[in-house]
């Protein structure tokens, strides 16, 4: 799995929530077309008439979620782009996604904008699997963001921890040690440590 790959599920998926925030400050989301992704980067469009792209337009910090059936999910969040060259793009759309024709019939379609997310943190989250399996990945200039839990040097060795996690994903040590690919991020194990040695991770 590679940031490519999860842009591809969300592709194959297709019709992803796309969440922005409006004037008010309040989120906004719905369901939009992911148009085309190649080398890590995700196209999408909306038209100018659309709260949508008035959104975009005063704030382009965006995220992206979808899942398949097989349960796979991909969750994205990062900065989204207005491109040049729009009847270009516009057209490009309309031949990878020909259903878009009978929405948009002739010239009508350049009521649209396209955009581009090429800066973005991604999330990969299969719930498949036993024990469930999560990775990250950045594209373009984005920095890695961590997210969980870790057990500090401050442990006791006690555990507590490794009993009670719902995916058995710490393993004994000194200290014990989270493995990240499998934490569901519930903070269980944070919530009952009894000397507060595990911690929020942090960036």
């Amino acid at each position: 799995m590679n940031a490519q790959d999860c842009l591809q599920i969300l592709r194959n998926v297709k019709d992803a929530a796309f969440a922005t925030v409006d004037e008010k400050g309040t989120p906004q989301v719905r369901i939009i077309d992911v148009m085309l992704v190649e080398n890590e980067k995700l196209y999408f469009c909306t038209a100018r008439g659309k709260d949508f792209y008035a959104q975009l337009m005063r704030d382009n910090h965006i995220a992206v979620t979808a899942v398949n059936k097989e349960f796979q999910m991909v969750r994205l969040s990062g900065t989204a782009k207005k491109l040049t060259e729009q009847k270009d793009w516009i057209d490009r759309i309309f031949q990878e996604n020909p259903s878009m024709n009978s929405v948009y019939p002739n010239k009508s379609r350049y009521i649209l904008e396209p955009f581009c997310i090429a800066n973005a943190n991604i999330e990969f989250f299969d719930l498949s699997k036993e024990p469930i399996n999560r990775e990250s990945f950045v594209i373009g200039e984005n920095k890695e963001q961590k997210k969980g839990f870790e057990i500090s040097s401050s442990c006791i060795g006690c555990g507590k921890c490794k009993k009670i996690c719902p995916q058995q994903c710490i393993s004994e040590g000194k200290p014990y040690e989270i493995h990240q690919n499998h934490c569901l991020h519930c903070g269980l194990c944070f919530e009952n440590c009894p000397v507060k040695a595990i911690k929020r991770r942090s960036a």
